[in-house]
């Protein structure tokens, strides 16, 4: 969480006037985040929040025209860390589609590395730590997660021969205005983000992604038929399905079994169609489930159960 937007957030709902301003936006775009977002790409100072309100009274044409463009469409590149174990046991090579790919950062999970620390004390290597880098040497990016639970860590790279994404708006790893966009979509606090995010961008320059633009229910059968023959596709997204309605969610599902893919998602609890239903079959752990956790599942049944932004995850037996 970000203690200077929940102090924000705790002051708009306080300031009669300003929330007046705010709800000159569709109701679509007051979404805190975007807000604040938009906020500090212009320049918003991160302080307290009279400073924020009178910047933001004084600077409201910039950021409303900022909001009702762009989106909250935020690339971690640290989710990778949750993914890769389930990308790397399927039988390869692998052709890669994300939807709601933002700039494609997840794209590139072989192009990482990443340090795994046994978070149970049962591990190998030094201190239950493995490292696991690309296979031309370690990456400008070092993706850490902690894990517990038997969780199949990788002994190398998953081949992946192709890769795309589908976006209701790309962004381009090689727009300047783009990246400055997604370094504001991180909080204020998570400075640590903004750096793997910064080197996460040169590795993505180095071998750009096509990002399809348009509604990922209506773009994802043609991609898939675009995949190379021979390869397994996987088609992944992590934080996405909870900006579309029940309706579109279930379409979505529905086309996942329909396909000839493999389904990989990492979402909040309730979001993705069954999932949390499936869980419950396990009492125990449904029960004990942090309600912050996204559920990684593949094909629709939850195999994990990680950190929203990649930093820990726990295999489900």
């Amino acid at each position: 969480m970000s203690a200077c937007y929940e102090a924000w957030a705790a002051g708009v709902a306080n300031d009669p006037a300003l929330v007046s301003v705010i709800n000159q936006l569709p109701a679509v775009k007051r979404q805190p985040n975007l807000v604040f977002s938009a906020a500090r790409f212009h320049g918003a100072p991160v302080g307290e929040y009279p400073a924020f309100a009178a910047w933001l009274r004084e600077h409201w044409d910039l950021v409303a025209a900022t909001c009702l463009t762009h989106a909250t469409q935020t690339n971690e590149p640290g989710r990778c860390a949750v993914l890769l174990p389930a990308l790397a046991a399927l039988a390869g090579p692998l052709a890669l589609i994300e939807v709601g790919a933002s700039a494609g950062l997840c794209l590139h999970p072989d192009r990482y590395s990443y340090r795994y620390r046994r978070g149970d004390g049962d591990g190998d290597g030094d201190g239950g730590e493995r490292m696991l880098h690309p296979v031309d040497g370690p990456s400008p990016v070092v993706l850490e997660c902690t894990v517990t639970g038997p969780v199949p860590l990788p002994e190398r790279m998953p081949d992946i021969v192709w890769r795309a994404g589908i976006d209701l708006n790309p962004l381009d790893v090689r727009s300047e205005a783009d990246v400055a966009w997604l370094e504001a979509l991180i909080w204020p606090e998570h400075e640590d983000r903004r750096e793997r995010l910064r080197a996460a961008v040169s590795v993505a320059r180095q071998q750009p992604v096509e990002i399809v633009r348009g509604d990922l229910n209506r773009e994802i059968a043609a991609l898939v038929a675009r995949a190379p023959a021979g390869a397994t596709v996987v088609v992944f997204h992590t934080a996405v399905l909870a900006y579309l309605d029940e309706t579109d969610r279930n379409r979505f599902a529905a086309q996942m079994a329909e396909l000839p893919v493999r389904w990989l998602s990492n979402e909040g609890q309730s979001v993705v169609p069954g999932v949390l239903e499936r869980l419950s079959r396990m009492p125990a752990l449904a029960e004990s489930i942090p309600p912050s956790a996204f559920i990684l599942a593949l094909d629709g049944e939850p195999i994990a159960l990680a950190q929203p932004h990649g930093r820990s995850l726990h295999w489900l037996a």
